[in-house]
């Protein structure tokens, strides 16, 4: 089956002058373009394309790479706005389509929005919805503490930044567990701390914490040996001066350097950390 807004694997059917048809295991078929084929295309040859339909809505494959595919999330450019809606620049040839009907607030030329990027089932065209609530937190979340998943950065809040993770679900990053910037339109990956009862993620840029405490360790060595053995930081050292210098929580820290001492690899004293 040919998946219009998705990345199809597809036989080259027959070549026409104006390109080659593409074809699924059922049979049906689809254009690329001559200015999508390469020199070494043949008949018979399997190829990876993204399809979607035209300025006629004709199904149309390209291997040029599109922003954002169906289904998922991603902030686009607004190219032109007429009395259709906005059309937003995601990278093909054709732009993609935010009808009014699917804006919180009218979209101006030149801005950048977040947006959904779905099939209407009505029209089969490809287009954009800026109401993400409407596509997000429909399926409880089924996530393990510690489990990687994938952010959009979308909003800064007093308590932090939400994000869209893995394209289904919304969640939040901490301020005060944020010890390196990210910034709105930023894709990062996290770790799940906590799947909170409304199905809202609490999410974390550190993995697990014997794994970070262990990278910290290593950290604190090594910066004790370039300063010549001594450092003037210990646990009573404040909150901000270890942000400052290792990026981290002081909650991590103790726990670094307590690692560190019971193994003997520090001495610590009233004044600061020294090399055992």
């Amino acid at each position: 089956m040919i998946e219009i807004g998705k990345d199809n694997r597809l036989k080259v059917a027959r070549e026409v002058d104006f390109g080659v048809y593409l074809a699924d295991d059922e049979g049906n078929e689809v254009l690329m373009p001559a200015r999508y084929v390469g020199d070494d295309v043949r008949v018979g040859d399997m190829v990876d394309v993204f399809v979607y339909t035209d300025s006629e809505d004709r199904p149309v494959a390209t291997t040029d790479i599109p922003y954002a595919k169906v289904g998922e999330f991603a902030f686009l450019q607004v190219t032109a706005v007429n009395r259709i809606g906005a059309f937003l620049d995601w990278g093909l040839p054709k732009d993609l389509l935010v009808p009014f009907s699917e804006q919180n607030a009218k979209m101006m030329q030149g801005g950048i929005y977040p947006v959904y990027v779905y099939l209407d089932h009505e029209s089969h065209r490809v287009v954009a919805s800026a109401r993400l609530e409407k596509h997000l937190g429909n399926v409880y979340p089924d996530y393990r503490p510690g489990q990687e998943v994938e952010c959009l950065v979308i909003q800064h809040t007093p308590i932090g930044y939400k994000a869209i993770v893995d394209n289904l679900h919304w969640g939040m990053l901490y301020h005060n567990e944020l010890f390196t910037p990210i910034e709105i339109e930023q894709t990062v990956r996290a770790y799940v701390k906590n799947v909170r009862p409304d199905g809202k993620i609490d999410l974390t840029l550190s993995s697990s914490t014997g794994r970070r405490v262990h990278t910290l360790a290593d950290r604190i060595i090594e910066r004790v040996e370039a300063a010549g053995g001594f450092i003037p930081m210990n646990d009573k050292s404040s909150p901000e001066e270890i942000k400052a210098e290792f990026s981290c929580s002081k909650k991590d820290f103790k726990k670094a350097i307590g690692t560190l001492y019971k193994g003997h690899k520090i001495n610590l004293t009233d004044t600061g950390i020294t090399i055992a």
